[in-house]
Parts: C-alpha cells; structure tokens; sequence
C-alpha cells in the first residue's frame, strides 16, 4: 500500500519475564450501557484474558495489568471492577483487583505481588497525568511512569489499539523498564504487514459511524500518503461530506450533526474534496419518516435531493455500488457500520458491505468497532480476514502515520537492547 515497513519491536522472547514483576497494558475498553453501567461488548476482554492466560501458564510472572475505560466526562468513564471479573472468568484465573491506580494502596499491592498471581489497577485515567498527551521523554518525568517502574521490573504493551496515543502508561514506561510488545498486539503488526504488502491497487477503504472527527484525521493522512484508492462513506461522516459538497440532506439531518458537534468540520471536509480526495458518498439512503404526530414511524428509500426523515443507512442504490467496488478490491479495511445498525431495520446496508468484502478475493481488515457483532464465525475465521482490536490505531498505521507506541518501544530497545 506504501513504501513504509513494519519496524522490528522486541517481543516477549526477548525478556526474560519468568517469575518477574510485570506492568502490562492493555485495553479493555469496551462498550458501556449508559443507563445500566453494564458492559455490552466484551470481546475486547475475552481476546485479553486468553493470552494473560498464555503469558503466566510460559512465564509465570507476578503480573500488573493497566487499562483505561472512556474518558473523564464520557458516559462509559468508570472503575474496572466489572472488567476484573470478566477477565478472572474467561481466563480461568484469579484476577485480583485494586481500587487504586498510583497511591500507596495500588503501589504496595503491586510490590507484594507473588509470581503466578495477576493484578488489575483500577481505570488508569482516574490519574490525571494519563490524561495528557506528549513525547516519550516528558512522559517518562511523569509521577505516573515513575511510580509504576518504581515497582515492577518489566513493561508490556499488549494494547495496539491506544498505540497513536502518546500517554505515560504507552510511551513513558518503555524508556524506563526494559520492554516489550505482547502477543496481542503482535498480531496486529502481523495482520498490518500483510495489508501493506498487498500493494496491488485497489485499495479500498470504508469508513462509517460516527466518530467523524477521528476518521476525518485518518482521511486526511490517507490522502496525504495517497494510500487509498477508494474510501466508501457511510453514517454521519457520509453525510458530512454530502453537506460538504452542497448537497441538501434535510433539515432533520443537519440538526443530527448539529447536536454531535459536526457541524463545525464542513470546510475540513470540503478541503479534502477540493484536494481530490477519491471519496464516495452515497447516492440514496433509507430514512425513517413520520407523516404526523398520531401516526407511526415508517421507512422508505429515497435519492439525494428529496430526502425528507432522518437518514438511518445507506440505499439500494448506493449499497449496489459499494459492493461492486468492493468485489473488484484487493485490500480491503473496514471501520465504522453504513448504517444505526442497533436498529434490525437498518442493518441491511452494512451487511451488504460486508458480504461483498468477503467475497473478494483480496485481503480483509476489520478496524474493530461494531462491525465485528454483525460478523459470523465463518468471516471470522476465514485466513483472509483479520479483525483487529486496533481500530483508529490501525487505520492511522495503514495510512501511513508514526504510532507514538512504536515509536516509544524503537528507543526502548535501543536503550535496553541496544538494537
């Protein structure tokens, strides 16, 4: 897809992690119910604990385990005790748990650790320092790093999907402790290193959800690096590129991006367009109306330039396109669902979207996200697909931008290894 290559990171055979202390991160960041607090997808989890499960059955470490979950002020901000749980029931492990992150509490539960025992802080960004992002050197002052290094003797970071952050706990640890990638994110720079030596165009991305300001980042490196020959748009971003090009999308739909702050970015998208960006936009959504207030809500199919009812996914029309440039790709990476997907109605989009990208004959990267609840066992199983727990991580690797974590574990090793 590009020029770049995937750079050599020490993995856990070149520590010696037996029966040392270990700091891992990893994320488990996952899905919350906003009402209920309860955890709704936990697949993130379940990848985990099968390889924490690996790491003590080999090494038998004493090992610390660190996640963030949401962001102070988001709904799915909270304590890890339920992740705790999940972890110790599909690991089969007993998972200790902690209501602490850096205090004298977490610290001293950390240095009293026993090999064969697993540790898990609570939320890492009930911290402030986690919070804040800057270069590997700053973040190694940090409190946080230190007092973590302070009491363990290894560091691992098994979470890929936070690798384009520059936090302590990602890229302030590994210039102090002598570290390493873990299994799980290894496999992601496996699966990555397929995708970019599969340099036969076309290469097709589909992007969709709604969180635009983030894939509007990932397009513009896209563009940058000319990594994408096609990128297929769906959910608001679609809708914000069809304002973007003039095009009336309805009064209902604008007040939607309105209310989640999107409105802002129509010149961003609009710069993009201008530049040539190869952006495709949908041609017909299906939409739901309601005629008046006594009657029911109904769905129809309608064509840009008589939309009328909030739009909920993508068309006939602009489904047949997709899928006919889709068969024709050679690499394929998906993120983000064309359509409100937790509504059965307006599943039939995305799932078009996906049959077609696995009857290509290319390679298939799923970013993570909701897509991966509408796959079956059989896609996922196939050797031609890979689901990443990487998400926006992935997608800023593909497209050619530095990952502050990898960056942070190359020093390491120079540092440590002497690579």
């Amino acid at each position: 897809m590009s020029t770049w290559s995937i750079p050599k990171l020490p993995t856990l055979s070149d520590l010696n992690l037996r029966e040392k202390r270990v700091f891992m991160r990893i994320d488990v960041n996952v899905p919350i119910d906003p009402e209920e607090g309860k955890i709704l997808d936990d697949r993130r989890i379940r990848v985990h604990a099968q390889f924490i499960r690996k790491i003590v059955d080999e090494y038998n470490p004493a090992l610390v385990l660190g996640s963030h979950q949401g962001r102070p002020g988001s709904q799915d901000f909270t304590t890890l005790e339920q992740h705790a749980e999940l972890l110790a029931k599909y690991s089969g492990l007993s998972v200790k748990y902690v209501d602490d992150v850096i205090g004298p509490t977490a610290i001293d539960e950390m240095r009293s650790l026993k090999p064969g025992e697993v540790l898990l802080l609570n939320n890492l960004r009930l911290a402030s320092e986690e919070i804040i992002e800057g270069p590997p050197e700053r973040q190694a002052l940090t409190i946080f790093a230190k007092r973590i290094a302070s009491a363990v003797e290894h560091y691992v970071n098994d979470a890929f999907a936070t690798a384009h952050r520059s936090q302590p706990s990602i890229v302030g640890l590994p210039l102090l402790l002598p570290s390493a990638i873990g299994p799980v994110f290894e496999k992601e720079m496996e699966a990555l290193s397929k995708a970019i030596s599969a340099s036969e165009p076309p290469r097709v991305y589909v992007l969709g959800g709604k969180k635009v300001i983030e894939l509007l980042r990932v397009i513009e490196t896209l563009v940058r690096n000319k990594a994408a020959d096609r990128i297929l748009t769906g959910g608001l971003l679609a809708q914000l590129f069809l304002l973007a090009k003039g095009v009336n999308i309805g009064q209902e739909n604008i007040k939607v991006l309105e209310e989640n702050g999107i409105l802002p970015y129509v010149p961003r998208a609009r710069y993009l367009l201008m530049r040539g960006a190869p952006i495709e936009t949908p041609v017909d959504f299906l939409v739901k109306t309601k005629e008046s207030k006594e009657s029911t809500e109904s769905s129809k199919n309608v064509y840009l330039g008589n939309i009328s009812g909030v739009i909920m996914d993508i068309g006939e029309q602009t489904a047949k396109i997709y899928e006919d440039l889709l068969r024709e790709a050679k690499v394929i990476v998906l993120r983000g669902p064309m359509g409100v997907i937790e509504e059965e109605s307006y599943r039939r989009g995305t799932l078009r979207v996906l049959e077609a990208s696995m009857q290509s004959k290319g390679f298939v990267l799923v970013a993570g996200g909701h897509l991966t609840s509408m796959m079956s066992s059989e896609w996922e199983n196939s050797s031609k697909v890979h689901v990443s727990l990487g998400g926006n991580a992935t997608l800023l690797f593909l497209s050619g931008e530095e990952l502050p974590a990898i960056k942070a574990m190359e020093l390491s090793a120079k540092m440590f290894f002497g690579w």
